[in-house]
Order: C-alpha cells, then sequence, then structure tokens
C-alpha cells in the first residue's frame, strides 16, 4: 500500500483535531516492548517482483524510489501486521532464513521493513509472515538452487531481529511534498540499530520546547502548527527500547519541499 503525497496533509489534520479534541496524547501501544535479537522464531515466507528483482515499487513505508538503491536495494521486506505495527515498524531489519535442507543454505538473508504485506498468511493479525524480493528469496537457497526455491512458493522460515547498519550513512529527514511553515510532514531515513521510530519531537528556531509530531504512516510523522520557524532540530526515540538521539539544526531555516537533510549522527549499530 503506498499513500499519495496529497492524502498526508489531511491526515496530519485529522490527527491534530482528533488528539486536540481527547485533551491528551494516545500512548505509543508498542514502546516497551524490547527486542528479541537471539531468538529466532517461526513464520512463513513467500517472494514478489521480479525473480531476481528488488520486491516493492516504493511500499507502504514511504520510502519511495529508496528501495531500488543501496543499501534498500534488494533487501526490501513486507511484513504481516504483527510486525508492521501500523507503520511504526518500518525501518526494523531481520534476519530470515528457511529450513528445507534440500534446498535451503544455512546463510541467513538480512531484510528491511519497507512494506505491508497485504493478503493471504500476513493478513492474519496474529501470523508472522515475509513477503521478500524475489532476490532476497532466492539468496536463502543453495547453490544452483535460486529458481527451485522461488518455485516453492511458500517456504517455512525462522527469522530473529537485527541491528540496522547503514555504513557511511547518518540519520537523514526527507520534507514530504506539500509540507508549509503551518504543515510539515518528515520522512526518516537511514536509522542504524532497532531501526525503527516511536516518537519524534521538534524544536522551532530560538525556543527550547520540544514539539511532539505526530505518526502519519510509514516512516512518515508531521505537524500542525505555525508559523513554524527554522532551522529545526529533531529528536528521535527508537519504538523497541527508547534510545532517544537528537540532531540540532538539521533542517535549515531556508528548508523546501522535497528536499533531503541529512543529520551528523546516527544510532549505534547494535541492538
Amino acid at each position: 500500500m503506498q499513500l499519495f503525497p496529497v492524502i498526508l496533509p489531511t491526515l496530519c489534520v485529522f490527527l491534530h483535531l482528533l488528539i486536540s479534541g481527547s485533551g491528551s496524547t494516545p500512548p505509543l501501544t508498542h514502546s516497551n516492548q524490547q527486542v528479541a535479537a537471539t531468538r529466532w522464531l517461526p513464520a512463513t515466507a513467500t517472494w514478489y517482483g521480479s525473480a531476481e528483482g528488488d520486491g516493492s515499487n516504493g511500499g507502504a513505508c514511504g520510502y519511495g524510489s529508496l528501495v531500488d538503491v543501496k543499501p534498500f536495494k534488494a533487501r526490501v521486506g513486507a511484513v504481516s501486521p504483527i510486525l508492521f505495527k501500523g507503520g511504526e515498524g518500518c525501518g526494523a531489519c531481520y534476519k530470515v532464513r528457511c529450513l528445507d535442507k534440500t534446498i535451503c543454505s544455512k546463510r541467513a538473508v538480512t531484510i528491511i521493513v519497507t512494506d505491508q504485506s497485504p493478503s493471504g498468511p500476513s493478513a492474519k493479525a496474529k501470523h508472522t509472515h515475509f513477503d521478500l524480493s524475489g532476490a532476497a528469496f532466492g539468496h536463502m537457497a543453495i547453490p544452483g538452487h535460486n529458481g527451485v526455491i522461488r518455485n516453492r512458493g511458500l517456504l517455512n522460515i525462522l527469522y530473529r531481529r537485527t541491528a540496522c547498519k547503514y555504513r557511511g550513512k547518518n540519520i537523514a529527514f526527507h520534507v514530504n511534498a506539500g509540507s508549509t511553515d503551518y504543515w510539515l510532514s518528515l520522512l526518516i531515513e537511514y536509522e542504524d540499530g532497532e531501526g525503527d521510530i516511536g516518537s519524534m519531537h521538534i524544536r522551532q528556531a530560538g525556543s527550547k520546547e520540544w514539539i511532539a509530531m505526530k505518526h502519519i504512516w510509514g516512516a512518515n510523522w508531521c505537524i500542525v502548527e505555525g508559523p513554524l520557524k527554522g532551522p529545526f532540530s529533531v529528536k528521535l526515540t527508537t519504538l523497541s527500547n527508547n534510545k532517544t538521539l537528537s540532531a540540532s539544526d538539521v533542517i535549515p531555516s531556508n528548508w523546501v519541499p522535497k528536499a533531503t537533510y541529512t543529520s551528523r549522527l546516527n544510532f549505534s549499530p547494535v541492538l
């Protein structure tokens, strides 16, 4: 599923009115979950896209064309609701390996959550399922069996969380199309470590107050306020273990929509 940019402002305004009317900010339903990094857990997996392809074209997390280039390229994964978490699971990394010794190697592949799996076993709320790119799915096979493993269609697998590692990359903030001085929407990219974001705050120029942004969908967050004055500092808190990072004045005063601004920071590349 993909959200068109024109829908994002409407969602942001709706969330702002909903929360303002209730007088409180709704709690993060997943923020107290700890990462189980060492346990292999059972799931199923299929593949989508072309046989040797990158998988999704964009995806429900909102990463757009980033999924077609490294470090996302051929490592994308769509996951069932239990891992997608309404979009708060976007950016998390997992190792997956299949179990059939006749066609599967012992090699695990690392995937990044970029999409939500739309149907099949993944539609069951408590069922854990991965839709992998054709390239990642085939990479689990023993040499020469890439086509055989893809022809199976559905495989039993094991998976576990793993740290995201974007070598040479720092956290970046993409200003979504349609952003204005009264409505600002950001997409977060390249978070090392846990990869997922549970809360996001923004601080305006000359202010000491951190203002909570609202999660729209996928890796997109927004704020309805104004007029907003840059440069903006951004504070991120991970969903899994509540680790916090603050990037000072990362978005300049002369920011423009559709631009990406890179910080000098990243989370530790461990869980």
